[in-house]
């Protein structure tokens, strides 16, 4: 069955001839008459009582005709959709996402429903290297990566910066300061999650304490963020450095302060080539935001 032999069918149900038909089909009458007979074979049924001058339909074609309408109109709303999601209009954009800072993340899925209303967002939350194997394989759409500067077989777009802090206990002098330096800290220990755990992160504040001329002895172990702010309250004075998520943590017996460098750069890891229409709409959903 095809979709041209239901569109015959209901032209001649609505013109009440093949003649008709035909001229509002535009093309040949013996076209017409030649696929309504093959849709009458494949379905077992007379459409049409062709007894008379004018053709009426039978009681199957009847029965049959408000399907068949359905069905062209099916097929029509797919062609609509289909061309909304060619022009950005509709579809579906899956997206890696981070944690926070803040309420960006919401605030970015919030102007991008205002951009396009029909665009459904399906946010994972994955891993760096899966977030970023997902992209490769299609089964990510785009991903937004903290600190990375390189993925090979991606685009990373920089789309915002954030400050980074310093956590150290607040009976240092540095804790009466607006915001420190990092050669402000060169003296105490610094307490550093395993590269293994975060290397962009990790890399970025030890490149960036090379940079201020620092090499920052290794303090005890971080172990958990929380954990860790907890310990630099009350034993061995130490600092570590971090970025926002939820909120500036309030510990007792620990200064947190903005860090003048480095500052963290959040990117968006896309395919190469032209940006797809759902992509592009967030990327103007993101202009708006910065």
């Amino acid at each position: 069955m095809e979709l041209r032999q239901l569109d015959y069918f209901v032209a001649v149900a609505e013109e009440g001839g093949f003649g008709r038909a035909a001229e509002r089909l535009s093309i040949v009458q013996s076209a017409v008459s030649q696929q309504i007979r093959r849709l009458e074979r494949e379905l077992g049924v007379p459409l049409f009582d062709r007894s008379t001058r004018r053709v009426r339909l039978t009681g199957a074609g009847e029965r049959l005709l408000p399907e068949a309408r359905a069905v062209l109109a099916a097929a029509n709303r797919t062609r609509r959709v289909a061309a909304d999601i060619r022009a950005g209009a509709d579809g579906v954009l899956r997206l890696g996402v981070v944690q926070g800072p803040g309420d960006r993340i919401y605030r970015l899925l919030q102007e991008l429903a205002s951009l396009a209303p029909r665009l459904r967002v399906r946010p994972r939350r994955l891993s760096l290297p899966l977030r970023l194997s997902a992209v490769r394989s299609g089964e990510l759409d785009a991903a937004l990566v903290r600190a990375l500067t390189d993925a090979p077989s991606l685009e990373l777009l920089p789309i915002w910066q954030d400050r980074l802090y310093a956590a150290f206990p607040a009976a240092h002098p540095l804790a009466r300061s607006a915001e420190v330096g990092l050669e402000d800290l060169a003296g105490l220990p610094l307490r550093l999650a395993p590269r293994e755990d975060n290397p962009p992160f990790h890399d970025l504040v030890t490149d960036a304490c090379r940079a201020a001329g620092i090499a920052p002895q290794a303090g005890p172990p971080f172990t958990t963020f929380h954990e860790t702010l907890a310990d630099i309250g009350v034993c061995a004075p130490s600092w570590t450095v971090f970025y926002e998520v939820a909120g500036l943590p309030e510990v007792p017996g620990v200064a947190v302060r903005p860090l003048v460098a480095p500052t963290l750069t959040t990117s968006l890891a896309v395919p190469p080539g032209p940006p797809t229409p759902a992509v592009r709409h967030l990327l103007d959903a993101l202009t708006r935001l910065t």
